[in-house]
């Protein structure tokens, strides 16, 4: 006779449940530019109103979500001690703001350093806008696609890890050309860390007309250099170096 699977307990169910919808909370006042009242967290979570006072109120005991006396929701305290703990044990801003300030004293177009923010988008964390008359509008906390643009690209190849063998430093720069915004282009390489692990893309993005052939053999070298500094700055190892 076959034994019979005994179903996962309702209450494992309910818990994991609960952490998803708490977390596309935090998800979504992240994600705002405001505080969001409770009828605008609904619409933009899709929960009942009920079910967000239950989850809020946990949120706001936590330290994740504070409740502001306008009656508006926002992240609290706690997100602020998260993003700087990631800070901290990345190093991302003292190694990679440099390099991307380097990069504007090349003359290259706007650069910036993304990295994955979940299963279709990128996340902007940082960027400084080139010396140029005219730029793209990317801005430090844009959400982008994952699956368009030149740091998209990196990121979907190349978070298992760099190739066992490039041939050479050039199979890692990956390129776009109006695909995110059709009046725009990038070119971007992967930063990696410590057991080549990929801890996220520089991208230099900009409008599509300077993208010359040129100009882009020029940025591809400049971009390269960059993501190899930043690797090693951040205790990585540069592949096939």
């Amino acid at each position: 006779m076959p034994t019979l699977t005994s179903p996962e307990p309702p209450e494992k169910n309910d818990g994991v449940a609960a952490v998803d919808r708490a977390l596309h909370i935090a998800t979504a006042l992240a994600n705002s530019p405001q505080a969001l009242t409770l009828t605008e967290l609904s619409v933009a979570t899709g929960m009942y109103k009920s079910t967000l006072l239950r989850l809020l109120a946990s949120l706001e005991r936590a330290g994740l979500v504070t409740h502001r006396s306008d009656k508006r929701y926002a992240l609290g305290p706690l997100a602020f001690v998260f993003g700087r703990s990631f800070e901290q044990t990345h190093g991302l801003q003292g190694a990679i703001q440099p390099i991307l300030q380097w990069l504007v004293e090349q003359g290259t177009e706007s650069p910036s350093f993304h990295v994955r923010h979940d299963q279709t988008h990128r996340l902007c964390i940082m960027r400084i806008d080139s010396n140029h008359s005219t730029l793209d509008r990317v801005r430090i906390g844009d959400l982008l696609p994952l699956h368009r643009g030149a740091a998209g690209k990196v990121i979907t190849s190349l978070e298992q890890g760099p190739p066992p063998s490039p041939s050479a430093s050039s199979d890692l720069v990956f390129t776009s050309f109006g695909e995110r915004d059709p009046l725009c282009g990038a070119i971007a390489a992967p930063v990696f860390g410590p057991s080549a692990s990929l801890l996220g893309a520089i991208s230099v993005s900009g409008p599509l007309e300077r993208f010359s052939e040129l100009a882009v053999e020029r940025m591809k070298t400049l971009v390269i250099a960059a993501a190899q500094r930043a690797t090693q700055s951040l205790g990585g190892k540069w592949p096939g170096a």
